[in-house]
């Protein structure tokens, strides 16, 4: 019975954290300095964080409510939001306080930071980058297909056998296997997406395919459009594509995705994301650089404490109706992102 209720939720759409009552821990501000050695001061003496683009007006608001939350603050900030590509290379260098990011950080960046600190940058989720779809808008990383085709939705465990080499449970390779009738159950399956190397494939590997090489069949193309025309020109087709807008496509469709076979295939809708009830989460990121055994900068350390806040979560959800759509963590989350402070 209790298991009914909880999917009835979940298939409704209603977030966990208004059904669990998950409370945000209480933040109380630490006083905190920076010293003048600091390597991300600026000349002037100011806080330098470099990062992604969509965060300036959420970076502008969370500076703002850091000297709010601790008056006795005398350093001003210097936000530098350029784009994920050069945050961790500002990182790196030690030009920045932290690397706050609206994805993961893609492989080359990690091998070139432990190349020169031997160590990788610590990975801190705040939130959550996109939900969808939204007319006009990106929806995060998943998976497409034509709009004819009437497959309801693929497993995790699915999309491996079908994007990868030597998945668990053998290769899915024609639309049979998924049980879909009609046209479809003669048909093979044609895979689309970016290029191998690029980071978002990199990436989406990394985080949802076990890392395993993408099969054969894989046909990479040079932009997200292709792959988006590609699909809306064939109905056997399925598409990996990262941050995506579809709502210029009526003849192409996210497909809805299950964390696992028992669970419910659904959207990253707003309230989906927001409870974490999605296959293929896209994190907002922060990454800092903490030598293993050694303490976190002490401003570093209280300010992701202020982002991971209620209040610090309350700046993050007022980004839903912008462009970005960024969404607060799970409530259920926010320890765990403690926890790596400690």
């Amino acid at each position: 019975m209790v298991r009914s209720l909880l999917k009835c939720f979940v298939v409704c759409g209603i977030s966990c954290i208004a059904f669990a009552q998950t409370a945000i821990p209480v933040y109380k501000p630490t006083p905190v300095s920076v010293p003048d050695g600091a390597s991300y001061l600026t000349r002037d003496g100011e806080i330098q964080i470099v990062g992604n683009d969509g965060w300036e007006d959420m970076m502008m608001k969370f500076d703002q409510l850091f000297l709010e939350t601790h008056p006795g603050f005398e350093r001003k900030f210097h936000p530098v939001m350029k784009g994920s590509s050069v945050a961790i290379p500002a990182l790196q260098s030690g030009v920045s306080a932290m690397a706050p990011m609206a994805r993961a950080m893609w492989e080359d960046d990690r091998f070139a930071f432990n190349r020169l600190h031997g160590y990788d940058p610590v990975d801190i989720h705040i939130g959550y980058a996109a939900f969808g779809p939204r007319e006009g808008r990106k929806s995060p990383p998943g998976i497409y297909v034509n709009a004819k085709n009437p497959i309801a939705g693929l497993t995790i465990e699915q999309v491996r056998q079908i994007f990868t080499e030597g998945a668990k449970g053998g290769s899915i390779t024609r639309w049979s296997q998924l049980g879909v009738k009609g046209p479809w159950a003669k048909r093979a399956i044609h895979i689309y997406g970016l290029d191998e190397g690029s980071g978002g494939t990199l990436s989406f590997r990394s985080q949802f395919l076990e890392d395993q090489s993408l099969v054969r069949t894989y046909e990479a193309l040079p932009k997200p459009a292709d792959i988006g025309d590609a699909i809306a020109e064939d109905p056997y087709g399925i598409a990996l594509m990262g941050f995506f807008d579809a709502s210029k496509l009526p003849a192409v469709r996210p497909l809805p995705a299950a964390i696992a076979a028992d669970t419910p295939f659904l959207l990253p809708t707003y309230e989906n994301v927001a409870s974490e009830h999605v296959a293929f989460p896209a994190y907002l990121h922060v990454y800092i650089d903490r030598e293993p055994g050694k303490p976190v900068d002490p401003f570093v350390k209280e300010y992701i404490r202020m982002l991971l806040s209620e209040k610090g979560q309350a700046i993050i959800a007022s980004q839903k109706d912008t462009d970005e759509g960024y969404v607060p963590l799970s409530p259920e989350k926010i320890g765990a992102g403690l926890q790596k402070l400690d």
